[in-house]
């Protein structure tokens, strides 16, 4: 006679308000600022006389104070609950959203698109809602869940740059960047069922407040382990890749692609529609990244992931750019583009523990931010000195490469045994 597993069923419907929840704020916040590449053209032109790196700056900005503000969000998390943190975040999105669509000058775009969206996406996207799918989540199920919630989040990606994109068909970038921000409302009805029961996550009886002296303890402690140490340069180089790819692909497609009857108009929508199809490509990618990693070492898969990237990217550019090139190489990226998220995540909380995963995800998230201001800005800067991208892809390639072989040297397993619960 088969034994039944009492506790799977009310486990699973437990899970599902938070997963479907997390999916949604995922697929709002990470789907809204992918479209930032689809404006570079139209808003430039407009404010600043047709030159790209203001606001790739605003871009990079925005990337870097994303970064810079998780672990802040992070600690707020831990110690206050992740739902104020959430909160906090709605509110800085869409005061931000409005900024950057009424705003006329450099610093008003550095405020809006830069500061308050990055503060925002710090507030709603993967550092705080994986925190409490992680913790929510089983040990043995964790990578799975953490993967289900990353490849719900990236639904966003997939159908926001497709509505940007008939969006700015019937309007400006103004009115399109406020239709944009109106869709972030529905956050405010997921964010209540992002919360976690005493017993998960916790042990029964314990609070999930964290002494301040404890956090910093937790923290100069993985600071001081190798190990952390290569998965934040790991996510750095995807930064890097994500960060370059998101802002520019639509601009590099509008001037480089080659093979089409195609406006500049045009070419921009379809670049927003290859940033679409890297979204789609990505809820693959996560999910069989999720499944490989409960056969596979994490760090392995990793370490794989970043090797294809480079090498993805070197036949990209190896070969004259089409429109069928675009859509191929947008499908190899998004098979590996998000697909990092569960499995670093997974291995910072079997490292860990739950208790300390918001604050110590949010250093690793710091990382992988400075690698998007790196490449969002470096790429706009270098477009407009050189008019191409081709050092930026070069950079890419060795980056990914160096990543594969830092991530071979990742050990799976427990490093603070007090706080790994």
């Amino acid at each position: 006679m088969p034994v039944i597993d009492e506790t799977s069923t009310p486990h699973k419907r437990s899970m599902l308000p938070v997963i479907l929840a997390g999916g949604v704020i995922l697929a709002l916040a990470f789907g809204v600022r992918s479209v930032f590449g689809g404006i570079v053209e139209p808003l430039s032109n407009d404010l600043f006389s047709g030159r790209i790196e203001i606001f790739s700056l605003s871009i990079a900005i925005q990337n870097l104070v994303w970064g810079l503000a998780q672990p802040v969000f992070g600690m707020i998390a831990d110690r206050y609950g992740d739902r104020r943190a959430l909160w906090i975040g709605l509110g800085f999105y869409t005061l931000g959203m409005v900024v950057c669509a009424l705003g006329t000058t450099p610093l008003a775009q550095h405020l809006g698109a830069g500061l308050l969206v990055g503060m925002g996406i710090s507030g709603t996207a993967f550092g705080i809602v994986l925190a409490v799918v992680g913790r929510a989540a089983p040990v043995e199920k964790r990578s799975l869940y953490l993967g289900i919630a990353s490849a719900l989040g990236s639904a966003g990606q997939v159908v926001v740059p497709l509505v940007a994109a008939w969006l700015m068909e019937w309007l400006d970038w103004r009115l399109t960047m406020l239709v944009l921000a109106a869709m972030l409302a529905p956050m405010a009805l997921c964010i209540p069922y992002l919360r976690t029961t005493p017993s998960q996550g916790d042990r029964p009886g314990e609070s999930r407040r964290i002494a301040p002296a404890a956090l910093v303890g937790t923290v100069v402690s993985a600071c001081r382990h190798p190990g952390f140490l290569f998965l934040n340069a790991g996510f750095f180089v995807c930064g890097f890749h994500l960060g370059f790819i998101t802002a520019h692909l639509p601009n590099y497609v509008e001037n480089f692609c080659t093979g089409t009857s195609m406006s500049p108009e045009e070419l921009r929508a379809f670049g927003l529609k290859a940033l679409s199809m890297v979204g789609l490509a990505n809820i693959l990618g996560t999910v069989l990244a999720a499944q490989l990693s409960m056969i596979f070492p994490k760090p392995y898969i990793l370490s794989a992931i970043y090797a294809l990237r480079a090498l993805v990217i070197l036949s990209f550019i190896s070969q004259p750019v089409t429109p069928p090139s675009v859509m191929i190489f947008a499908f190899g990226m998004g098979v590996l583009w998000l697909s990092t998220l569960p499995l670093t995540s997974a291995l910072v909380l079997t490292m860990f523990g739950p208790r300390v995963m918001g604050t110590l995800f949010g250093f690793v998230f710091l990382s992988h931010q400075l690698g998007s201001f790196a490449g969002v800005w470096l790429a706009g800067d270098w477009y407009d000195y050189y008019g191409n991208y081709a050092l930026i892809w070069r950079v890419s390639i060795l980056l990914g490469l160096l990543s594969a072989v830092l991530h071979l040297f990742v050990r799976e397993r427990p490093l603070t045994p007090g706080l790994a619960t």
